[in-house]
């Protein structure tokens, strides 16, 4: 039964579009701003790494509320809210040792908005019996739209002017959800208990093994692009272009893996991404120019694109939905915070002590381990496991078929 409102996709289609807008700003223009403060590689480093740390204690919390208030819409207020109240107080900082406090307060804000986007949008996405990528795919085309506009409006202002951009499209982002039907639980709660079920799993850990060598190379390049891109004379309008080009680039592989990817086993997928990535991350160690990276960055869809579609498909076939948010949660730590911790924590000491081109040979080191890891595991993997559902959940499911 289809009871959803016609304008809630179109609404969420356009939050996800803006809110990306902030995810460009944090990912590629924050570490321009720092070293337009005069911030070395390794306190830019340290300042990416905060981020990954506190989006574990802060993921969780947020959900807890939600789950606790019963709502996703007022919750995203308040993160919205706090972003444009920590960009405001960022602005008018110039001390490394206040912006460490400043910008742990602000990431506190700016990573749940993401995940309780995506719940927002696979629930919406269920009642109006369409594809979770048909919201999502927003997410990017919104990323490359910002990558662009953000990189000429800063060229225009500077980058000591960052800040107040996150405002703007915070702001933007905060009154869109003004007019957002709310929910009032995520698509899953957190089961604790279900980490070890979880864990148990032998596929599921070399999984997350594998993931974790890939993610430490992804946000080595996450971490340092911009700052490459940088050194190398891009301008900030250029560094747009660089994002553009990545950005887009994924949109026809999300197309195109949501309809067709189900004709092509998990592994065989993510063994390729794995080597897309490592190729990228070698092109950009030998990258003479600043057009060269951008030309690379069109990689990101035979990489990134690939991966993620891949990736999530796989975790849903092992994963069992009264275990999905606790699946998802321990994908993102090993994705995204972990990671990112130690990325960001020793890869800008190494990119201080080694220099762009052994930084990225050492992240190719580490994509090229998760190739290794995904192509061992098809060739000695035995039969598919799966978590068996709970009894209560296997009730339920006889509950819901047809007499």
């Amino acid at each position: 039964m289809n009871n959803s409102d016609p304008s809630e996709i179109p609404r969420l289609r356009a939050f996800n579009f803006t809110i990306f807008g902030t995810s460009v700003l944090v990912a590629s223009y924050f570490p321009l701003f720092y070293a337009g403060l005069g911030f070395s590689k390794s306190q830019i480093g340290l300042l990416y790494a905060l981020g990954p740390m506190i989006s574990i204690v802060a993921n969780l919390l947020w959900s807890i509320a939600s789950d606790k208030f019963r709502t996703i819409k007022k919750i995203m207020l308040i993160l919205l809210l706090g972003e444009i109240i920590m960009s405001a107080v960022l602005s008018l900082s110039t001390s490394f040792s206040v912006i460490v406090l400043m910008i742990t307060i602000f990431y506190f804000f700016f990573y749940p908005v993401f995940p309780l986007s995506d719940t927002l949008a696979i629930n919406a996405a269920k009642r109006a019996n369409k594809s979770f990528i048909t919201i999502r795919i927003f997410g990017s085309i919104g990323y490359a739209f910002f990558a662009l506009f953000i990189g000429y409006l800063l060229s225009f202002l500077g980058s000591s002017r960052t800040m107040w951009v996150t405002i703007g499209i915070a702001g933007i982002a905060l009154l869109i959800t003004l007019f957002m039907k709310d929910q009032s639980a995520p698509v899953a709660k957190m089961d604790m208990s279900g980490i070890w079920r979880i864990l148990k799993q032998k596929e599921l850990l070399w999984f997350f093994g594998c993931v974790f060598s890939l993610a430490i190379a992804v946000r080595m390049n996450d971490a340092f692009l911009t700052v490459t891109l940088n050194d190398l004379g891009a301008s900030e309008d250029m560094i747009g272009w660089s994002q553009l080009a990545s950005s887009l680039s994924e949109v026809p592989i999300f197309l195109l893996l949501s309809i067709y990817g189900e004709k092509i086993k998990e592994l065989p997928l993510l063994i390729f991404a794995s080597l897309m990535f490592a190729t990228r991350f070698l092109l950009v160690s030998l990258a003479d120019s600043a057009l060269d990276i951008i030309l690379v960055q069109t990689l990101h869809s035979l990489s990134f694109g690939v991966f993620y579609v891949t990736s999530i498909r796989m975790l849903t076939r092992l994963v069992p939905d009264e275990y999905r948010a606790t699946g998802m949660a321990l994908f993102t730590i090993a994705w995204s915070s972990a990671s990112g911790l130690l990325s960001g924590t020793f890869g800008g000491m190494a990119f201080e002590q080694f220099g762009r081109e052994r930084f990225y040979m050492i992240a190719v080191g580490f994509a090229l381990l998760a190739c290794i890891g995904f192509a061992s595991r098809y060739i000695i993997r035995g039969p598919r496991p799966t978590i068996a559902p709970a009894p209560a959940v296997q009730e339920a499911a006889r509950k819901d078929l047809p007499e």
